[in-house]
């Protein structure tokens, strides 16, 4: 079982940083090899960063032969995919929205139909848009056909929308629980639908 975490945040050592290598780590001691990957720096080498919808339906010619093209195949190869976000205005950070806007490829293969997908957040306040943050993220994925999972687990709660911290993060004993949670659930449900992801047939 393969799990990419996606850290959308301008920082690679920040508080959604932090809560997605949280994820890994419960991840990896549940039987799962992981990729963390820092989304600023994949944006950051584009000559263009922006989607264009420069051909319909898109080739990707904006980003062969880039760290971009490596990084989507990585996705296409992952069972289960974690997005991060930091709030900003309410909403997810521009590098990550940059990237996600990119994948019009992938959604034309079907390239993460039925691949599992969680979303985590983090924000300045208690209540500072976190929530609103992972509505997005969740549009995000399920525009690309994926498995939307929340934080809920059998031997725990039935869970919310996925796990939501006060920076800083490290400090957030309660989001860090979640994101524990979150993780096992993430895991669970990857391999119980390993056989609906049909680039593995």
């Amino acid at each position: 079982m393969y799990m990419v975490a996606l850290n959308g945040s301008p920082k690679s050592d920040g508080n959604t940083a932090h809560l997605l290598q949280a994820i890994l780590k419960e991840a990896g001691q549940n039987g799962a090899s992981t990729e963390f990957v820092h989304v600023h720096d994949i944006v950051a080498e584009q000559k263009d960063p922006f989607c264009r919808a420069c051909s319909s339906p898109c080739q990707g010619k904006c980003y062969q032969n880039t760290p971009l093209a490596q990084t989507y195949e990585l996705l296409e190869k992952a069972d289960a995919l974690v997005l991060g976000s930091p709030v900003y205005f309410g909403t997810v950070s521009a590098q990550l929205k940059s990237f996600w806007d990119k994948t019009r490829k992938l959604r034309g293969d079907k390239a993460l139909l039925n691949t599992v997908g969680a979303a985590v957040s983090c924000g300045a306040a208690r209540f500072g848009g976190q929530e609103t943050t992972l509505k997005a993220l969740f549009d995000m994925m399920l525009v690309q056909g994926m498995i939307v999972v929340g934080d809920g687990y059998y031997s725990e709660d039935a869970g919310h929308h996925g796990a939501c911290a006060q920076q800083p993060s490290s400090e957030d004993d309660f989001a860090l629980k979640r994101a524990s949670i979150l993780s096992r659930r993430l895991v669970e449900v990857a391999r119980a639908t390993e056989s609906l992801r049909s680039r593995q047939s």
